[in-house]
């Protein structure tokens, strides 16, 4: 199978990652329309959970990326069959494991947690995906460890199709017993989607196979072991990420009720912020995720060969694209936070200030996710999980202290998400700075993309109020100003020279 480089890898991840989110919004939308904030506030307190379960055995497709990726360049394809046969293990126990727990203990985690009752609907419908997920993320580790991108990019867009259709289809199906059992249907959507995304990679797995004359994979225990090695400081930075998610699902609600809230209030603001703000702030970061999982095979590969020199270009070239991704996205967002709003979410389109506010993380959270995946894929598993962690406790005291104030209230949860991230950032570029030795060229990688962002928003912000004074449309003022804000800022990327056409060109035909 033909290797995508760096650029070519994060595009097409990039790519796939923004139409399924997209997508989502097709899923997220009619949800809104049928059970509100309210229904919705359901719903996202029991996604938290589930993606925090998801996140334990996540660093599993990591390491089979990072693994196999560094038996091709030894060209040792045996060894790359025999990680996915003691992954496969490893992940049915890890999947099933969860499923059972998310399922039978419903109603005790949601007693403990002191969450409304009625969101018991939704933990019960988003409890079979774990199982079925499980084995999907193997198989998007094996492509992205072949370091081809286009398998796991398609079975991303299958899967949120498959979710809408069985998502929504369940929530209107179920919506005369009530909003709390049609978001208990929209939750199961997520299994829906996984059987569907699942299907396609593995018919691809079973016919690459096949074109390498694999018939019988040998069990290899020492695999095992170096999967795990791998995989468990991964998959504790990645639950140290999500528990930030879980943090909000637990705290946020149980404060802002002491900050004198009613419990419909609670849930309606916690839905704001996790169910429509964090959503739309999301889009954005599945490029960064693209970056990130193209990333870690190519470095791994580079480091393992001692190429210290490809591995810096590397490093240097990814933490360009986080700020060339991040900063006109943080822009965008913040400067446009209620027309977007309005556009996604018409009539029914409170939050506007909380998104507006947390768009600022964006940078932090996507430098953080970049410079994670530089020191996992040299090899430094345990610094960013401990740097994250220190970011959570910054986190989970600010929201402690800040949400139960009534002038604070909701904005407390993201001034706390903005600072933990804030911290982690510093960290981590400290972590790299005296771990890999890397001098990175701040007027290269951050003020070029600046000076571009502030120009092309200042052309966005008077499009959007040029067409809507000639059309009064919210929606097309809206969707003509981004689309000239994209194309305005490649150029700009180009005439500042954040990135040369050779160079470009040059990383799209090797690595």
């Amino acid at each position: 199978m033909k290797k995508q480089s760096l650029i070519k890898g994060s595009l097409i991840l990039g790519t796939a990652g923004i139409l399924t989110r997209f997508l989502g919004l097709f899923f997220r939308w009619p949800l809104i329309m049928l059970i509100g904030d309210e229904g919705i506030g359901y719903y996202q307190m029991s996604y938290p959970l589930y993606m925090f379960f998801v996140a334990m055995a996540s660093g599993v497709p990591v390491a089979i990326s990072k693994m196999i990726s560094e038996n091709n360049a030894v060209d040792d394809i045996n060894s790359s069959f025999e990680v996915m046969k003691e992954s496969a293990i490893l992940m049915t126990i890890l999947g099933t494991g969860t499923t059972f727990v998310l399922f039978f203990f419903a109603r005790p985690i949601i007693s403990f947690l002191r969450w409304d009752s009625k969101a018991y609907y939704s933990l019960m419908g988003i409890s079979f995906a774990p199982i079925v997920i499980s084995f999907m993320t193997i198989f998007r580790g094996f492509f992205q460890g072949l370091q081809n991108m286009s398998p796991s990019a398609i079975s991303q867009i299958i899967e949120q199709i498959g979710r809408i259709i069985f998502g929504v289809g369940l929530a209107i199906l179920l919506l005369p017993k009530g909003i709390e059992y049609s978001a208990g249907g929209a939750a199961f959507g997520a299994t829906g989607g996984a059987v569907l995304g699942g299907i396609y990679l593995y018919n691809k797995y079973i016919n690459i196979k096949k074109s390498y004359g694999i018939k019988r994979v040998k069990s290899n225990p020492e695999i095992l072991n170096k999967i795990l090695k791998i995989a468990i400081p991964i998959s504790l930075g990645a639950t140290v990420g999500t528990i930030m998610s879980l943090i909000d699902s637990i705290l946020v609600p149980q404060k802002l009720s002491q900050a004198g809230f009613s419990n419909m209030q609670c849930t309606v603001l916690y839905a704001q912020l996790t169910g429509k703000a964090s959503v739309i702030v999301n889009i954005p970061l599945t490029l960064s995720m693209a970056l990130c999982t193209s990333l870690i095979p190519i470095i791994a590969e580079n480091f393992i060969l001692k190429n210290d020199r490809e591995v810096k270009r590397k490093i240097n070239m990814s933490m360009k694209l986080s700020a060339v991704i991040a900063i006109p996205c943080m822009f965008g967002i913040f400067f446009l936070a209620e027309p977007i709003m309005k556009f996604i979410f018409p009539g029914r389109f409170e939050g506007i200030e909380i998104l507006k506010y947390l768009s600022l993380s964006i940078p932090f959270i996507i430098i953080t996710q970049t410079t994670t995946s530089i020191l996992q894929g040299t090899g430094n598993y345990i610094v960013p999980v401990i740097n994250l962690f220190i970011g959570c406790i910054i986190k989970v005291i600010l929201t402690w202290t800040l949400v139960p104030l009534k002038s604070f209230n909701i904005y407390g949860a993201v001034i706390a998400s903005i600072s933990a991230y804030i911290v982690a950032t510093i960290l981590n570029l400290l972590t790299m700075k005296l771990k890999l030795k890397i001098k990175l060229n701040l007027y290269e990688i951050l003020i070029k993309p600046a000076y571009a962002s502030t120009l092309m928003m200042l052309l966005v912000l008077m499009s959007y109020n040029y067409v809507y004074k000639s059309t009064a449309s919210n929606g097309i003022s809206c969707l003509i100003s981004i689309f000239l804000g994209i194309i305005v800022y490649i150029l700009l990327i180009i005439l500042f020279k954040v990135f040369k056409i050779e160079e470009i060109k040059s990383r799209f035909r090797k690595n």
